[in-house]
């Protein structure tokens, strides 16, 4: 195996490239970005960057001493079209093709989008640093009024920064409780209320029928007729994967590239790692997409195993995490919250926002989350029982 090619300028596919170079790789590897940048981190993109506090020089994940040592042959501003398993081939948008003895897919996902929104100035998604960079200079000109579709943690962390810009923020959520999914009925109204202790509008349980405006976007219009003024609108409705350049590959898809535990798809030779890849996750049991941080560096190390060894390398058996920061409130969580499980209050209070709860299932510590304190979370962490092992879908 003499050249990888990497299809992502990601967290997830340099930190692939870093694995593989770990791991003794010293062929060629080429890394194909869609964006101009090389890979930079996207968790500050809703938080300090958006509110002007850093620059983009401070989201770079290597630096030029790094990139000579790794031996990397970037191709940014590329977008791959197509790939044949058969030609070891991956075409790219201008007509180029590359020769390849192996793929690591690692192209992550992108927004969801709501109709009449192309071409309607105002109105943005935030995934990039361009998407970013667009959102803050009119973040940053004081348009007053802004709508954040949306509930999740993107659009809490966009509404947060807005509101700390000291705008008029009102969020949409189409759900009754948001963050329901992540982290169940008690505890996603407790962090969703960190909105209207801020005094930023939630309104819950509202659909959007679409959007108001000319040229410009002017206002939200709700499913129940109602038209919420808008200088400035945020859609933060999830994402979808990016896996249309696959059609036709043999590479099976299903929300993500499916995987195995160790990264491999279904087609030899072709891994998947970060946002877009379904994998069964070894704490949880469960056959799925994780869009967290830390798994993306986990998946890499493990994927770039599969591919140097040639046999699919056993995951790590550590519990997901992310965190999210929101109205100066630092939120974490690890293990994975199902139906049922309980949570259970270990530390603080809930009125105070400043505690600690740990969600039991059957018994046994599955998940813990943390509002303001790091200390008990990380210790609290440690304690959790991973599920069976079987994984289920």
């Amino acid at each position: 195996m003499r050249t990888i090619t990497v299809v992502g300028a990601s967290l997830a596919g340099l930190s692939t490239v870093r694995a593989l170079r770990a791991q003794g790789h010293d062929g060629e590897i080429v890394v194909v970005g869609e964006e101009r940048h090389t890979p930079y981190d996207r968790p500050p993109l809703s938080k300090g960057f958006l509110k002007g506090d850093i620059d983009a020089d401070a989201l770079a994940l290597g630096d030029a001493d790094e990139y000579e040592a790794l031996q990397v042959e970037w191709m940014l501003g590329e977008r791959a079209v197509r790939l044949d398993p058969a030609d070891r081939s991956v075409t790219l948008s201008g007509g180029r093709r590359l020769r390849t003895d192996a793929v690591v897919v690692a192209t992550g996902a992108s927004p969801r989008l709501l109709p009449g929104m192309d071409g309607l100035a105002g109105v943005h998604t935030l995934r990039t640093l361009d998407d970013a960079r667009a959102l803050r200079a009119e973040l940053l000109d004081g348009l007053p009024r802004v709508v954040v579709i949306g509930a999740g943690f993107i659009g809490a962390e966009v509404a947060s920064t807005a509101h700390r810009l000291g705008l008029h923020v009102t969020v949409v959520e189409a759900v009754d409780v948001p963050l329901e999914r992540q982290l169940g009925r008690e505890m996603g109204l407790v962090c969703s209320s960190l909105h209207s202790d801020h005094g930023v509008r939630l309104l819950r349980g509202t659909g959007v029928a679409g959007l108001v405006g000319e040229d410009r976007v002017t206002g939200v219009r709700l499913a129940d007729g109602r038209v919420l003024p808008a200088d400035i609108v945020v859609v933060g409705v999830g994402v979808r994967p990016a896996t249309d350049w696959l059609a036709g590959s043999g590479v099976q898809v299903d929300d993500g590239v499916v995987c195995d535990v160790g990264g491999a798809s279904t087609v030899p030779g072709v891994v998947a790692v970060g946002d877009v890849a379904r994998c069964p996750n070894p704490f949880t049991g469960r056959h799925a997409r994780i869009e967290h941080w830390t798994s993306a560096t986990e998946q890499a190390k493990t994927a770039a195993r599969t591919l140097l060894t040639g046999e699919s390398a056993p995951g790590r058996v550590t519990a997901p995490y992310f965190w999210s920061d929101q109205y100066q409130v630092r939120i974490q969580v690890a293990g994975h919250v199902a139906p049922g499980d309980r949570p259970e209050l270990v530390e603080g209070n809930l009125d105070s926002r400043t505690f600690t709860a740990v969600y039991l299932r059957d018994g046994n510590p599955a998940a813990v989350l943390s509002l303001n304190q790091p200390k008990v979370f990380n210790r609290l962490r440690r304690t959790l029982t991973p599920a069976a092992a079987a994984v289920v879908s």
